[in-house]
């Protein structure tokens, strides 16, 4: 195999890489003055916010070294990068983070070492919010860090990512500590990453009876036992066909759905074209439905779509009986949810939109808002991420003017809708 490097010339950047040195902790990571904002209240907005708004999370956090280029290096080339930044990521970091500016008070378990990027994700997390009691520091070892590569002419992001050691394993938390994390949450998310301990939160969420969200994007060995415990996933838009082998995107969400039967919903992310959400329904008048296939009906609400609306929208099928041949029948209804046509010119970064996306539905689930109101208000997010450089940046806060239509009490009156 043919062995290539890329290098990258970082003149007039900061040096996006690691470094051990604590003068490197307070270059990259002092806080700047837009931290002291994060946490404006977000009861000063007619948002809906629930009394006991805890959600958990469980997974990865790390940290991102940004590097932003006039377009991506081919092998052995030497490039100049335009900017760099450092800061917090990792599904449940980000995804948390965006619960925490949306109102709600997450909590966050996940492992980090005593080390500069450990630091910096702890004083990242706690400073917009994030309860971090329950993160394990590890004397030795390794944080997790990315290297983020994005292109600014073909607005894509590559991201590397080091997973640190030592993993984090159920024998790090001790079951006080886990039941003083789960106690009055209303809600508990996985991003699939430590499984082992995952697992073990997971059946101590069931055994609760809190709901779980999880975030199906990639899974390891004995993934699907996690599946098989949840309420909803959202995935990525490979996973569904992937994991069902069915032959298009409305029948392996049906397939989902069969074989998972504690799933109340399953949303596909499908980037700039949106999302696609397949709701369970238990009417008992089932019976009575009327049956179509899958993709028949799939294929029906795309050509509702309306083109010339910028804003994020959702379309939705009447509850019937879907169809997906050969692999069974499903009661339910099909959502399309449409992205934000974002303006070139601020369209700056992706990299975070899905744990935005992810963040919104987190707060729609614990304020019982609605799939219609839901898919466009979580779009809505996900487009505020994308309007500037990393995964946190352009994170917006329940007061930011462009969620409040989304947000309305009156569907009748909402953009959104």
């Amino acid at each position: 195999m043919l062995s290539t490097s890329i290098f990258i010339s970082l003149r007039q950047c900061p040096t996006p890489f690691p470094s051990s040195s604590p003068s490197f902790l307070r270059f990259h990571l002092s806080l700047p003055s837009k931290f002291t904002r994060i946490m404006m209240s977000a009861h000063s907005s007619n948002s809906p916010l629930p009394d006991d708004r805890i959600v958990v999370g469980c997974g990865g956090a790390t940290m991102d070294y940004l590097l932003m280029v006039d377009g991506f290096p081919k092998p052995d080339e030497k490039i100049r990068g335009t900017s760099s930044k450092v800061q917090g990521g990792g599904n449940v970091g980000n995804a948390l983070t965006c619960a925490a500016r949306l109102g709600l008070r997450p909590r966050i378990i996940a492992k980090v070492a005593e080390d500069v990027e450990g630091r910096g994700i702890l004083e990242e997390l706690e400073a917009d919010g994030v309860d971090t009691s329950f993160i394990v520091v590890s004397e030795e070892g390794r944080s997790m860090y990315s290297y983020v590569i994005v292109d600014s002419k073909m607005k894509t992001r590559t991201a590397i990512y080091y997973p640190g050691y030592p993993p984090m394993t159920p024998t790090d938390f001790s079951g006080s500590s886990l039941s003083s994390a789960l106690d009055g949450a209303n809600l508990v998310y996985f991003d699939g990453l430590s499984l082992k301990t995952a697992l073990a939160v997971a059946r101590e969420a069931r055994r609760r009876g809190i709901p779980i969200l999880v975030d199906a994007e990639m899974g390891e060995e004995g993934f699907d036992n996690l599946l098989n415990m949840s309420d909803y996933a959202v995935c990525s838009a490979k996973y569904p066909q992937a994991w069902t082998n069915a032959p298009s995107m409305a029948t392996a969400l049906v397939a989902m759905l069969i074989r998972l039967p504690s799933l109340k919903y399953v949303i596909v992310t499908l980037g700039e074209e949106g999302c696609i959400m397949l709701q369970r329904s238990h009417k008992a008048d089932d019976a009575q439905l009327e049956e179509m296939n899958a993709d028949q009906c799939l294929a029906s609400l795309y050509k509702k779509k309306d083109s010339h609306k910028t804003y994020p929208t959702c379309i939705s099928s009447p509850v019937l009986k879907l169809e997906a041949p050969g692999l069974g029948t499903l009661s339910g209804r099909l959502l399309v949810g449409t992205a934000e046509r974002i303006p070139h010119l601020e369209l700056v970064d992706t990299t975070g939109a899905g744990d935005a996306f992810i963040g919104a539905v987190l707060y729609a689930l614990c304020t019982d808002m609605l799939p219609e109101k839901m898919l466009p208000f979580a779009a809505q997010v996900a487009a505020g991420c994308c309007r500037a450089f990393g995964a946190r940046t352009g994170l917006p806060h329940i007061t930011e003017p462009r969620l409040q239509p989304f947000l309305d009490q009156n569907p009748s009156t909402s953009s959104a809708q």
